[in-house]
């Protein structure tokens, strides 16, 4: 499983991007799951992490799914569209 930081603003996604990127690499398995459940503090720039982090993911031909999604992240997802790029994990 993949883990995301507290924070993740558009200073953090670079750096955060470069771990999930190196994490998913790594992993084995037909799916990979981000646990989101520690952002506290984001902005749209944790969804352009996401939405990377799932295209890389899907291109090396696994399943992706989040867990923990703090609500006001996934209601940002609906607002511009996206929200069914990033399903809940079981």
């Amino acid at each position: 499983m993949l883990v995301l930081p507290a924070k993740l603003t558009h200073q953090e996604a670079p750096a955060c991007m470069r771990m999930l990127s190196q994490g998913a690499g790594a992993q084995q398995g037909s799916s990979t799951v981000v646990d989101a459940s520690a952002l506290a503090q984001f902005d749209s720039s944790a969804l352009a992490v996401l939405l990377e982090c799932r295209r890389e993911v899907i291109a090396l031909g696994r399943g992706f799914a989040v867990r923990g999604l703090p609500l006001r992240l996934r209601e940002l997802a609906t607002l511009y569209g996206v929200a069914a790029l990033l399903p809940a994990a079981p």
